[in-house]
């Protein structure tokens, strides 16, 4: 793999420090660290899934993705967890439904309320 040489008096920011990933889903490079690898598992009724591995420790190959919906969208639209996972069944299709479960928590994890403020409404006209 060709490393990019980058001049030191023009320093580029958009360079990722460390290890390089492209995401299965925007198809953008982002640092490793800021996406979700993926590997294929099992659901809880058996069949091959796409399951989240956040620690980057389970055995096989992997594949990367932002860890948001939009991205996860794009890549089931795309068919590309299958293809970036070289995953090849005769009849079982690859279910995605775990990692999409995962990433719906979290947005909504994220996402959550406020809490309502108190107000004076009594000084209100």
């Amino acid at each position: 793999m060709a490393r990019q040489q980058t001049s030191s008096a023009c320093p580029d920011t958009d360079i990722p420090q460390g290890p390089v990933r492209t995401c299965v889903g925007c198809r953008k490079r982002a640092a490793k660290r800021e996406l979700l690898r993926v590997t294929v598992g099992s659901d809880a009724d058996g069949r091959p899934a796409v399951s989240p591995d956040p620690h980057g420790t389970a055995p096989g190959r992997g594949a990367h993705v932002h860890p948001t919906i939009e991205c996860y969208d794009l890549a089931v639209r795309r068919k590309a967890f299958a293809r970036a996972l070289r995953f090849t069944a005769g009849g079982a299709g690859l279910t995605t439904e775990p990692l999409g479960e995962l990433l719906q928590r979290m947005a909504a994890a994220h996402h959550e309320p406020s809490p309502p403020t108190d107000r004076n409404w009594s000084s209100s006209s």
